[in-house]
């Protein structure tokens, strides 16, 4: 019969408690069976017990973080439907997967019609970013621009664009939807200006760069912002069948 695995005592956890280690607790008693069925040295089993402690710390650290960059937990690469009706380079995407392309300050556009997981991609690059440490945000181009028609209102618009200007990777979605304003149009020019080789952007998009000059309000400011960001990107253009379609609720038939 095996034995039963040891509680952690009142004064034990109130050390761990005054050390912020508090956390460790519910897992601690798990952790000493494991040492005492190995006879593990007592140094292996302080650094296992600590481990999970850094790995809970980075989990909770990624979580916020993606939290505060506007991402869904389920928009993840590991979540991406293999099996769904779309076509792209996926050589591309293997490649881009390991965020090479953050230490050069180039670009992705991921181009593609309605459902095809372009936001999907978008978001599960973001959240990569910030499990290896960069500082991420996303958001859609409609957001963006409301939250900078507001910034002018309380004075904060300065503020905003440096920080949208310094995150180390700035994911736009559904970029040229609609025709844009000038000022619209001035503030994307600056923003992909200050970032140009210098920061990376992720645009997602249902039209090419050649039909987002239509959409911008500026002609000659729209021309340098799509020379600027289209000859820095790689392009990653995901075509097929709506993944919504597969939601679409119906009548399950026996």
């Amino acid at each position: 019969m095996s034995r039963p695995a040891p509680r952690v005592s009142p004064e034990l956890l109130h050390v761990l408690k005054s050390l912020k280690l508090g956390r460790l607790a519910p897992t601690l008693p798990d952790r000493l069976v494991q040492a005492r069925e190995a006879s593990m040295p007592l140094e292996d089993v302080l650094l296992l017990v600590l481990r999970d402690e850094v790995q809970r710390r980075t989990n909770m650290r990624v979580q916020n973080r993606s939290r505060q960059a506007g991402l869904s937990p389920t928009m993840v690469f590991e979540e991406w439907d293999s099996t769904a009706k779309v076509e792209y380079d996926r050589t591309l995407l293997a490649e881009l997967q390991t965020l090479r392309f953050l230490d050069s300050g180039s670009h992705i556009l991921i181009n593609g019609p309605v459902g095809v997981g372009k936001t999907m991609l978008g978001q599960a690059f973001a959240r990569r970013a910030i499990e290896r440490g960069y500082s991420a945000i996303f958001t859609s181009a409609e957001d963006l621009f409301r939250m900078l028609r507001g910034s002018r209102l309380d004075d904060t618009h300065r503020a905003e664009m440096r920080r949208l200007a310094r995150v180390n990777l700035l994911v736009i979605d559904d970029f040229a939807l609609r025709a844009m304003t000038a000022e619209e149009t001035m503030d994307m020019h600056e923003i992909v200006s200050a970032r140009h080789r210098v920061a990376s952007m992720i645009m997602t998009s249902n039209r090419t760069p050649e039909e987002w000059l239509d959409q911008l309000a500026d002609r000659l400011h729209a021309q340098a912002l799509v020379d600027r960001f289209q000859n820095n990107a790689f392009d990653l253009v995901v075509d097929g069948e709506s993944y919504r379609r597969r939601q679409k609720p119906g009548v399950h038939r026996a």
